[in-house]
């Protein structure tokens, strides 16, 4: 058994009508039901969308950590 991991990155983007948070956690369960392992994020890019002088749309883009499996 090895103590060291080896891990691959994707880049996603979420978004949400509520919030930051929501559009994080919305990409990550969605990313979660097709890629095994998903052990970490980070959030590289954060805009969002206004109508009518309010927040309309939060959008975060992310990059996704998930552990390899080894044999």
């Amino acid at each position: 058994m090895s103590n060291s991991h080896v891990y691959k990155k994707v880049e996603l983007a979420g978004s949400s009508t509520k919030s930051i948070e929501d559009a994080i956690e919305g990409a990550i369960a969605e990313c979660s039901k097709s890629i095994k392992n998903v052990e970490w994020f980070e959030v590289v890019e954060t805009r969002g969308h206004v109508t009518d002088g309010k927040v309309a749309h939060y959008q975060v883009v992310l990059k996704v950590g998930f552990r390899i499996e080894s044999n």
